[in-house]
């Protein structure tokens, strides 16, 4: 499964596909205090996306793909959500 709890954290990792928008829904419902991790996605469907948009978890990590760290992180962060990303070792 790609959307994991660990108790107040949820990763998000590998291929997050659309079937998983609603165990992620179903987890920030159940706490909507839970930090969401990216540090492990690789992927990550549009629904998810659209998801983290509307919920606005606070978020923590970088996707792995690069293509997504470009694009999604300033997505997230211009729909509110706060962001507090982690670095990444070269």
């Amino acid at each position: 499964m790609t959307v994991a709890i660990d108790g107040d954290v949820i990763r998000l990792e590998g291929r997050c596909r659309v079937e998983d928008a609603e165990a992620l829904l179903a987890a920030l419902h159940d706490n909507p205090r839970r930090i969401v991790d990216l540090d492990r996605c690789a992927t990550l469907h549009t629904a998810l996306v659209q998801l983290l948009m509307a919920a606005s978890p606070r978020l923590q990590g970088t996707p792995m793909d690069a293509s997504l760290r470009r694009w999604l992180l300033p997505l997230l962060e211009t729909a509110g959500g706060p962001f507090e990303p982690i670095p990444v070792g070269l």
